[in-house]
Formats: C-alpha cells, structure tokens, sequence
C-alpha cells in the first residue's frame, strides 16, 4: 500500500470517528446514558444523584424468634432463589424475623433499588397527605396542584385515576425501547419537562393501564401539596415515624432535582420490612396511627370497577399495590421489575421480602409467576 493510500485511509477513519462524536453528542442526554448504561440494575443509585430519606434516633429493631434461620429450605426452593439471582430473601411472623439470608456481597446493611415497588410507597404518602389535609381526597382533580392538568384535555384527571393506573394518558410504558418516556424518565435529567408532555388521550377512570408516569405525576402532587420534596416528606410520614434503621437514597433527576418516584426508592430487607408492617398493623405502628386505616384499606383494595386489557374487572390492583392471594385470603403486595417485593399475608401475621436482579417472564392473572414461588416458601417456613 503506498503512502497515499495509508494517508487517505487515515483520513476517513478520522473523519468517520469525528463524525461519530459528534452524533453521540447531539443525542439527547437520556439517550446517551441510556446506551451507556444500557440495562438498569438494583445498584444504580450509584449513577444518579439521590437525596436522603433520613431517619430518627428511635431506631426499630426486628426481634429475632427462637427458630430463627433453624429451618432449611427446600432444595427446589433455594434453587429457585438462585435462579433468579435473589440477594436478600426475609421472613417476619408475628413481627419477628423467623428467616434471613443474604447473597452475592449483599447484608443488612446494603441498599438496593425498590424500582417500581416505590409506587407503592408513593401511594403511602398520598395517603399521608389526605390524613393531613394537605388533599382533599382521591377524587381531587390533578389540576388543582399542578397547572398543566387544569386545562383539557387534562382537566378531569384526578388522584383516584392516577392512583389506579387508569389515568387514559399517552405515556408510553415500554422498557425496551430507548426512545419511550420510561427510558426518558429513568435517565433524563428533567422529569418536570417530561411530566408537561403528558397528556389523556382517553377516558380516565375505565381501563387499566399500567404507566410509570401516573405515579410520577402523583409524586409531583404530593410535594405541591406539602411544600416539600418527596424524600423530606417520606422522612417525616414513613422512615422516621417506623423507625427505620438506615436513611434511604431516593433517586433524582439531577443534582437537587426531583424524585424518580415511580422506582429508584434504595433500602434495605429489614427496612423494606417496616412498609410491610404498616399494612400488616393497618396504618399503625409503635403505638401510632401513621396512615388511617380507612386509607390503606381503599388502597389494597381491587379497583373492581376498572376493566383490564381483556375486558374483565381488576381483581388484581388497588392504589398502587397488587393484589394476590394465598387460600383464597387477599395478599397485597409491593413489587419492582427486577423481583423487588413486599408481600403482606394478614391471616398469617407474616410479611416476605424478596430482593433480587431477576423476575419471572411468565404470568398467571397479571402476577409474575415467581412471586407464588416465594410466597410458598415463606409460608412454608412459617408453619
């Protein structure tokens, strides 16, 4: 090859990479650190920018009960565990751990992201706000509280909507695409913008629709309504008054932005433990009402007049929380995208926390399939 040919050669590589460059920085910055990063995972608080969700000096320790960690697991049960790349498995009955196990370098200590379990908690601090009547109620209209949904065709959205997935809008809930809005939320830099191009494109209040957006956009009402940023509100309604151990990192935007709120809420098993607790005790805990009970009874309740993508009755969600069952008793649940959950099994005193890098891919009634999986070995260890 003569010197001209090297020359040239060189030359269009430069050119080629230059323009390369320069495309990569005319994406847009979600996209860019979507493909950075490429796949979530239960450790990213350590990409974003969090702000802390603090806790008191009147920390709740999980007693131990007298079995505790005696009893082995099945075989095909720690299989499963395993198989889905599970890092932290808890057992409590009767308000005391009976079973805990960690994997991977995970411990009581490790935070680890809730993804969309934290809609659950976000749930929680609507509740706390109706009780403090900074919200009137379910059925307030967004609009009230943030201005882009007092006019049409945003002006008949309401809380209750927002809180049971039913809100007709046009956000776009796929995960795989690096162009949806989920991907614009979890990795943009301006959740406040993102929210202002949300709009209903159909009747709220009929269908069922799961969209992380109608959690963000509760997220947004609970701080106008109380002047303060979720993780503050968070701290003085639910970390503090449970008594959690470790302050939690909520997730942002970007460096004093706001909330990733329909995920990224990172704790721990035995905190996570402490949202379970409330459900289990009815909104009550340490000798103190934290969310009325009224409340959390509406929320873990089925939105039976909602109709899924089948065209049957929700049985299966209420406000921000799933909906199981264990011999025909009602199981409210937490739950995240990668196996973050919360169970709460009132009929057995027993709350189960899974945390983990994997989910099932299958279904039965719009329930992942491990969730039975986990739910029968708690009970198995609780007998």
């Amino acid at each position: 090859m003569t010197k001209f040919y090297k020359r040239r050669c060189f030359q269009n590589i430069l050119i080629f990479s230059l323009l390369l460059i320069g495309t990569w920085f005319l994406l847009p910055y979600y996209l860019r650190e979507a493909l950075t990063h490429w796949y979530p995972g239960i450790e990213d608080y350590q990409l974003f920018y969090n702000r802390e969700v603090s806790v008191s000096k009147n920390h709740f320790e999980w007693p131990l009960a007298e079995n505790y960690n005696q009893q082995e697991l099945e075989a095909s049960w720690r299989d499963t565990l395993e198989n889905y790349q599970t890092t932290g498995f808890l057992v409590i009955q009767n308000d005391s751990i009976v079973h805990e196990e960690y994997w991977d370098h995970f411990g009581p200590q490790s935070p680890s992201n809730s993804f969309s379990a934290a809609k659950s908690i976000v749930s929680l601090l609507i509740g706390a706000a109706i009780d403090e009547g900074k919200i009137q109620s379910v059925d307030q209209k967004a609009g009230d509280f943030l201005p882009h949904f007092k006019k049409a065709p945003n002006n008949n959205l309401t809380i209750r909507h927002l809180l049971t997935m039913s809100s007709g809008s046009n956000w776009d809930e796929k995960y795989t695409s690096p162009l949806s809005l989920t991907t614009q939320a979890y990795y943009g830099n301006n959740l406040h913008e993102l929210i202002n191009k949300i709009n209903i494109t159909e009747p709220s209040g009929q269908q069922f629709s799961y969209k992380s957006g109608d959690t963000q956009i509760l997220a947004h009402i609970v701080s106008a309504a109380t002047n303060q940023s979720l993780s503050e509100y968070a701290s003085k309604k639910l970390w503090q008054p449970l008594g959690a151990r470790h302050p939690a990192l909520w997730s942002l935007d970007r460096k004093n932005g706001q909330e990733k709120a329909y995920c990224c809420f990172n704790s721990n098993l035995r905190d996570f433990a402490l949202i379970g607790a409330l459900i289990l005790h009815n909104g009550q805990w340490r000798g103190q009402q934290i969310i009325s009970e009224n409340y959390l009874q509406e929320a873990i309740s089925p939105a039976s007049h909602l109709r899924d993508e089948s065209n049957v009755p929700v049985d299966f969600y209420g406000y921000q929380w799933w909906i199981t069952s264990v011999d025909e008793h009602p199981v409210p649940y937490a739950r995240g995208i990668l196996g973050q959950y919360i169970f709460i099994i009132p009929h057995k005193h027993t709350i189960i926390v899974r945390l983990g890098n994997k989910r099932s891919k299958h279904y039965r009634n719009h329930h992942p399939k491990d969730v039975f999986s986990y739910l029968k070995m708690g009970l198995q260890l609780v007998k």
